[in-house]
């Protein structure tokens, strides 16, 4: 992803983009020598040098456009008079950026459905271990372990949907002249229409791609930057999800990311085991969730066929919205290939509050056997707040199943309590969803599927700080 975003790709690219439009206008009739075809591509990879000219003619003439025309000439000295022909910057800039946007979501969109992968397959471990669920932060109705890393891969599905959308509407700006209208090819295509076409047609198979926009400015619209800047950011609020999840949970002691022998949570407390990777993941997942204001302003602030206020903040936000989302996608690789789980807390925590859950059981039971129901409500209501007294002021532990095999008003169901307290009783159809979305022939598969070979060769991501 470096290497996509750096200069030496960019000035490539901008050669590349220049040697297919002559190799374009010569195949359509245009007089352009086979010598400066050939110099062409003998210089499309800029060197260090190339480098260096291109930026002290930038220097010199303030357009980094044509920085760059001279200092391919110069390396190319027979196509010198005809690089650029007809074309405007944004020839070479926009079309640049198009193909950035492609590859940048193509390298994306594998290491993403790998992360689904690796999550979906926790889930599927774990679709049977109950869990505390939450409302509100409150201990509610139990799920399971592997039902919560569902939720997870649910949102995660919708990123990857949405940003396959983008990926495939993705189109090429090609030769349309400076503010779009193609005025320039007309002339030098002496208004013959369906050579332009043509000349686009060419452009797009060169580029891989399959058309072009139907109407340009004098740039793409901005607004293709902001759907993909949408759909990336978007991603980043979901990885802050998953990320305060997890942290929560380590807080808790009843998950973990992975922690290696060597590793140091704290420089001065050293019992600490600070979940970093995820806390890195929320950092990166804010950065990036607030990118597409930027290429909203921007693509709003573009006053009828262009202007160039856009130009400096985009060479900063394009780069961004992929190397976060990069560095996001390997630290969540790395955590969901490691995930550690502590059955035993994760139980203890479940059975501080399962009696209270069990309460409502009790009631219909009851009932069942005769029992006023609003009689054995306000019983199990004066034992719970007794019970709730003794955890809350006096530290103690959640003692309601005693207290209610003590109460004379529950004999009738005391042979039964045990058994209601089971936590599988609870976790109502979580196993099942778990397998029918993440399992064989399940959502998360189908859609997986046309990444499977990408999955099956990955080797969980190594951080390297």
């Amino acid at each position: 992803m470096r290497e996509l975003f750096s200069a030496r790709k960019r000035g490539s690219t901008w050669r590349q983009l220049w040697l297919w439009l002559a190799e374009a206008e010569k195949e359509l009739g245009l007089s352009i020598s086979d010598e400066a075809i050939k110099q062409m591509k003998a210089h499309v990879l800029i060197t260090d040098d190339d480098l260096e000219i291109a930026r002290k003619e930038e220097s010199k003439r303030r357009h980094d456009v044509m920085g760059h025309v001279h200092a391919f000439g110069q390396v190319a000295p027979a196509a010198a008079g005809i690089i650029h022909w007809g074309a405007t910057s944004c020839y070479v800039t926009d079309n640049a950026d198009l193909i950035f946007l492609r590859d940048g979501l193509d390298l994306l969109l594998p290491k993403l459905a790998t992360v689904i992968h690796r999550l979906s397959r926790f889930a599927l471990q774990y679709k049977d271990m109950p869990t505390l669920g939450y409302t509100h932060y409150q201990p509610a109705q139990c799920i399971t372990v592997g039902r919560r890393a569902s939720q997870w891969v649910q949102d995660l599905m919708m990123d990857l949907e949405d940003i396959e959308a983008v990926r495939a509407a993705l189109r090429f700006r090609g030769a349309q002249g400076t503010t779009g209208t193609q005025a320039s090819f007309m002339e030098i295509f002496h208004n013959d229409g369906a050579k332009i076409d043509e000349l686009n047609e060419i452009l797009c198979k060169k580029a891989g791609f399959d058309r072009c926009y139907s109407i340009s400015t004098q740039t793409y619209t901005r607004k293709v930057d902001l759907r993909v800047a949408n759909a990336l950011a978007a991603f980043g609020a979901t990885v802050q999800k998953i990320g305060s999840d997890i942290r929560h949970l380590a807080s808790q002691k009843e998950m973990e990311e992975p922690f290696e022998k060597d590793q140091i949570g704290s420089s001065a407390m050293a019992y600490k085991r600070n979940p970093m990777r995820s806390e890195r993941i929320c950092g990166l997942g804010r950065h990036l969730s607030n990118l597409n204001k930027d290429c909203s302003d921007t693509f709003a602030a573009q006053w009828f066929e262009r202007t160039l206020d856009d130009s400096a903040i985009r060479r900063i936000d394009i780069p961004h919205l992929f190397l976060t989302a990069d560095a996001i996608l390997i630290t969540l690789d790395n955590v969901a290939s490691g995930l550690v789980v502590y059955p035993a807390r994760v139980h203890s925590r479940l059975m501080e509050e399962l009696p209270f859950m069990a309460t409502e059981n009790m009631i219909m039971k009851m009932v069942s056997k005769g029992a006023s129901r609003q009689e054995a409500h306000e019983e199990i209501r004066v034992l719970s707040h007794q019970a709730s007294d003794v955890v809350k002021k006096e530290g103690g532990r959640n003692d309601l199943i005693e207290r209610v095999k003590k109460t004379k008003y529950f004999e009738p169901i005391w042979a039964e309590i045990d058994d209601m307290l089971d936590p599988k009783n609870f976790i109502g159809r979580s196993p099942e969803q778990v397998e029918r979305y993440c399992g064989d022939g399940g959502e998360v598969q189908q859609a997986l599927a046309k990444y499977k070979k990408y999955i099956d060769v990955a080797k969980a991501a190594e951080l390297t700080v």
